[in-house]
C-alpha cells in the first residue's frame, strides 16, 4: 500500500504543468507590429512580442480587424476576441493557439470582469 502511494506521488510530480485547451475571451491588443496579447478576466496572455518567438498557431489566426477593430496607431489597435489556448498555468504562458475568432466590441464592453481596453 505504501509503495502504491509513493508511486502515485512520483507520477503526479511528473505531469505537465499545462492545462487542457481552454476558451479565453477578452480584449485583443495589437498596438504595434508583432505585439499581441489577450486581456481576459484573469489578466494578460502574451501571444507575440516583437523580436521574440511567436506562440505556435499565431500564424493561423483569422484577420481580427474585420469585426469591430479600433485603430489606435495606423492599422494597429484592439478588438474583442475569443481564443482557444493551451497554457502553462503556473507561469501564465501561452503554449499554443488552437483557434481564434473576433467578436463585436459590445461583448467585451458589456463584460464587467474586463478592464477598459
Amino acid at each position: 500500500m505504501r509503495m502504491a502511494a509513493l508511486l502515485l506521488l512520483a507520477l503526479g510530480s511528473t505531469t505537465p504543468a499545462w492545462a487542457a485547451p481552454e476558451r479565453r475571451c477578452g480584449w485583443l491588443h495589437n498596438p504595434t507590429p508583432a505585439n499581441w496579447w489577450l486581456q481576459d478576466r484573469d489578466g494578460p496572455w502574451v501571444l507575440s512580442v516583437q523580436g521574440g518567438p511567436e506562440v505556435a498557431g499565431m500564424d493561423g489566426i483569422p484577420d481580427m480587424t474585420t469585426r469591430g477593430w479600433v485603430a489606435t496607431n495606423g492599422s494597429y489597435g484592439y478588438g474583442c476576441a475569443c481564443f482557444v489556448l493551451e497554457t502553462e498555468a503556473a507561469s501564465r504562458r501561452v503554449l499554443r493557439v488552437i483557434a481564434a475568432e473576433s467578436l463585436p466590441l459590445g461583448r467585451c464592453r458589456g463584460d464587467r470582469a474586463l478592464p477598459a481596453p
